[in-house]
């Protein structure tokens, strides 16, 4: 099949990142490691041109490349918040890697193709498309994450990340084979047309499904593919990490809704049980599981497996409302995230990083502003009214019970009381113990900015809802037949 001047047209958020990344490579090797710096900023400016080159395309949908590749509302929505994280990271990164002696030019690189992998991954339409987009991120976070070469527990990290990472790409793409074998095509449109009159997957088909959602849910870390988190987010460098907890789950659980919904939609009970049992599990060992923590970027971690069971509330229910309620609650979560991890880097000292909670102690009185804008993410990953949590979890229980999944919708509240009260921890460490050493200062402007606005949007989220469900709805009317 041909491909016209449309077909690029349409891809050219990814092509403008593919192009830009191969630019910024000969800028780094001809100039050295002590561009790093430049080149971050550079990736910033290529991430809001290509964020202006996604919000310019039109709404409606295009299938192009021989439909291996879609962009639609969906897309759109989810591109702008993966372009948004993948920018607030590199920020995030500035100070830390001047600190600690990873002033090299390969990084703000590899962040760039990570994110162009991330957008393959949203606009695939293909089994063949999906996988190369997973690949394309995976390589640069497997790199990324074994970044601090000095630093054993990062080597460490970032070698348990690619071993894992090796074996679940090796069970998505059995699932994709199977799926193939038993539709013959590999086009998420043709799938669906070779199950018309179906109202349930035969016993070999299924198993591809079972097999292509342990592999994608090892991408978002959701249990039980979800052993290397904790590992790998103590040890790779806290920037990556939290790159790591933001950018490539959104783009992972948005991959999940289409490879599920579009292709499979109208077998929808069959798949439907496996993701109410992941969804499950996944809430209850995030929520469990980090009371003992005192790593804070290990508790990041178990949270991070429980929201990750939230959202997937959202996608169990198997309907539009469903799919409006997982893009609202990844929007406030990358917020969240994002701040908190601002928080996270700001943990230095004259030695050095720290990440202990305990480190956190009579941070109220140093900081008394970093303090409450931590209590603030704190309160909002507990779910708590009127923060901008709560609103991410209401929408995806209420999809929940109109689904008549009552079970999950209950055991999901009863999860997020248990969670609330490492998160609270946090807080009465802050508030309440005896002051440590303080944190070292000042915090950087990039630092402040990040902290200040998340702290903004998840205070007064309750006031702006409207546009962010609007566009949600819209989003989630162009994914669901």
């Amino acid at each position: 099949m041909m491909t016209n001047a449309h077909d690029y047209a349409v891809a050219a958020p990814e092509i403008f990142l593919a192009a830009a990344s191969m630019a910024m490579l000969m800028i780094g090797v001809f100039r050295g490691n002590g561009a790093t710096r430049l080149l971050c900023w550079l990736a910033v400016a290529v991430f809001a041109v290509a964020l202006m080159l996604v919000l310019q395309a039109p709404a409606e949908k295009a299938v192009t490349f021989a439909g291996a590749f879609v962009t639609d509302a969906f897309t759109s929505f989810v591109k702008v918040m993966v372009l948004i994280a993948s920018a607030a990271a590199l920020v995030m990164s500035l100070g830390y890697i001047r600190n600690e002696g990873m002033e090299r030019f390969e990084y703000p690189v590899l962040i760039v193709l990570a994110a162009l992998g991330m957008l393959m991954m949203v606009s695939a339409n293909d089994l063949i498309a999906l996988y190369m987009g997973i690949e394309l991120q995976s390589l640069s976070l497997y790199v990324i994450a074994a970044f601090k070469r000095d630093s054993v527990r990062s080597t460490e990290a970032g070698l348990k990340y690619f071993v894992l990472g090796a074996l679940s790409s090796g069970m998505l793409l059995y699932g994709c084979s199977l799926i193939y074998g038993f539709t013959g095509a590999t086009g998420f449109d043709a799938i669906l047309a070779a199950q018309q009159g179906q109202d349930h997957a035969s016993i070999g088909l299924l198993i591809g499904i079972v097999f292509m959602c342990s592999g994608l849910a090892f991408k978002v870390s959701a249990v039980p593919f979800h052993m290397w988190t904790p590992d790998v987010y103590e040890g790779a460098p806290t920037p990556v990490t939290a790159f790591f907890a933001i950018a490539p789950k959104i783009a992972a659980l948005a991959l999940f809704m289409r490879a599920l919904i579009v292709p499979f939609f109208g077998i929808a009970g069959d798949w439907q049980q496996i993701l109410v049992v992941i969804s499950v599990a996944s809430m209850l060992l995030g929520a469990f599981a980090a009371i003992g923590q005192s790593n804070i970027k290990r508790l990041m971690a178990y949270s991070s497996i429980g929201h990750v069971g939230y959202a997937l509330i959202g996608l169990a229910a198997g309907s539009a409302e469903g799919v409006r309620g997982v893009l609202i609650y990844l929007t406030i979560y990358l917020a969240m995230n994002a701040g908190t991890f601002a928080c996270i880097l700001c943990m230095r000292r004259k030695t050095g990083m720290v990440e202990g909670i305990d480190d956190l102690a009579g941070l109220a009185k140093s900081n008394p502003l970093m303090a409450a804008a931590l209590a603030v993410f704190m309160f909002s990953m507990a779910g708590i009214p009127p923060l901008g949590g709560f609103f991410g979890k209401f929408y995806v229980f209420v999809a929940a019970i109109n689904a008549e999944l009552y079970a999950l919708a209950v055991i999901g509240v009863l999860a997020s009381v248990v969670g609330s009260f490492y998160y609270l921890r946090i807080v009465k460490v802050m508030y309440f113990d005896d002051e440590a050493e303080p944190f070292e200062r000042p915090i950087g402007m990039e630092m402040r900015a990040i902290i200040g606005l998340t702290c903004v949007f998840v205070t007064f989220f309750a006031f702006y809802t409207a546009p962010f469900v609007a566009g949600a709805q819209s989003a989630a009317a162009a994914l669901v037949p």
